[in-house]
């Protein structure tokens, strides 16, 4: 049954989206906010051109309380070159894969686009009912 589960079952597909002209002391509200572990940044056209992470954010938010001013965009401290899930792609394959990556939030990508995001929790609750 686990090998019949495809991503786009358990992925979120409501999640904080960002551009990498916002703002870092708004994009950190909205991780604040939402309760967003990281949040996906894309293009003019939808496409995705990286990842911000709390754990990107801990820089410009040290920097902002101890200058007491914010600097920056997501630019410039989001993380480039991110590890994707595809939609149709076999949840025990990303289980797999996440055992050895650091990640905790995969962006979805279906036919080049983005349409969710994956977190480590997701894939365990799903294996963990499916076995």
């Amino acid at each position: 049954m686990t090998t019949e589960l495809r991503v786009r079952k358990i992925m979120t597909p409501d999640f904080v989206r960002l551009t990498r002209d916002v703002p870092i002391r708004r994009a950190v509200a909205q991780l604040v906010d939402q309760a967003a572990s990281a949040a996906p940044v894309i293009d003019a056209d939808d496409t995705l051109c990286g990842i911000l992470t709390q754990k990107d954010c801990f820089g410009p938010v040290l920097e902002a309380s101890y200058y007491q001013e914010w600097r920056g965009v997501v630019a410039d401290f989001m993380t480039e070159g991110v590890v994707w899930v595809e939609a149709g792609q076999d949840v025990v394959g990303v289980a797999q894969t996440m055992m050895t990556s650091p990640h905790r939030e995969f962006p979805v990508l279906e036919n080049g686009k983005l349409v969710g995001l994956l977190s480590r929790a997701a894939v365990l609750a799903a294996l963990s009912r499916a076995g």
